[in-house]
């Protein structure tokens, strides 16, 4: 398995106190956290290769007094677009796939109605998540269902909510049929080691879970093994850890084509039973 290099703001705020004005990212996978920060500190994320393009000039305008002479020697017939005009003359109309204003209804890839007051595009095309836990993964739970919910998705929390015991195959379940029924992108479990729910999820019907414990591999589970639910162990991992293995499942895309059709053979087990 080749382990995928992951860019976290930990890297970002490294780079700042080395001086450094970009990090190369390359092929890495850059946490959306890690994002924020480099946009905070003005650190630029590029492959180091890229072709390094210097800043277009700025031009200052000219004084209020010289504008009529800059007019005046303007050949005879020469005209400007307007400042509502485009080429063509004509005044361009609002982006095909521009939302009306004031519309909170629109959708982002995944069907997901988008959330009121959201604020950006981004926000809107954020996927539903489900999110379980059984008694040792309550606190674990309510801390990452609030970054979640922070980072404009929608979250269902389907319990626990409280230290009482309970059996985490009973949670595991019902996040995987929220996602194998389509009623939610991704879907989150969280128990003691992780290992247990993983297993009582992919049980379920077109439920492709899996355990995480680092970035690394919530990167390889979701380019190699298209994994849509990820279950977390409370008692292995801390919470900042959680946090930037949550962002990193969710933030990478699925894989190449020879990925896709050794998925396709996972899936096929779901009807041989």
């Amino acid at each position: 398995m080749t382990r995928k290099r992951v860019i976290t703001e930990r890297d970002i705020r490294r780079a700042k106190a080395d001086g450094k004005a970009s990090v190369d990212i390359g092929d890495a996978v850059v946490t959306p956290s890690a994002r924020e920060v480099a946009a905070a500190l003005r650190i630029t994320l590029a492959p180091a290769n890229a072709e390094a393009r210097p800043a277009p000039p700025t031009r200052r305008p000219p004084p209020s007094h010289a504008k009529g002479r800059d007019q005046a020697r303007e050949p005879r017939g020469t005209s400007r677009p307007g400042p509502e005009k485009g080429a063509t003359g004509e005044s361009p109309g609002p982006p095909a796939s521009s939302p009306a204003r004031g519309d909170t209804k629109a959708s982002g890839p995944a069907g997901t109605p988008a959330k009121a007051g959201s604020g950006s595009a981004d926000a809107r095309s954020r996927p539903s998540i489900a999110i379980g836990a059984d008694h040792g993964g309550v606190a674990l739970k309510a801390t990452i269902a609030k970054r979640l919910r922070e980072l404009g998705h929608d979250v269902a929390d389907v319990g626990t909510n409280t230290a009482d015991p309970v059996d985490y195959p009973d949670f595991a379940e019902l996040v995987a049929r929220m996602v194998g029924e389509g009623r939610a992108a991704f879907g989150i479990m969280i128990d003691g080691a992780g290992i247990g729910s993983c297993m009582a999820a992919n049980k379920v019907a077109r439920v492709r879970a899996a355990m995480c414990y680092d970035m690394t591999t919530a990167a390889n589970a979701r380019e190699h093994n298209f994994a849509n639910v990820l279950t977390l162990g409370a008692g292995l991992i801390g919470e900042r850890l959680a946090l930037a293995i949550v962002e990193t499942f969710l933030s990478t895309p699925t894989g190449a084509e020879r990925h896709a059709a050794r998925v396709a053979k996972i899936d096929a087990l779901d009807k041989r039973g």
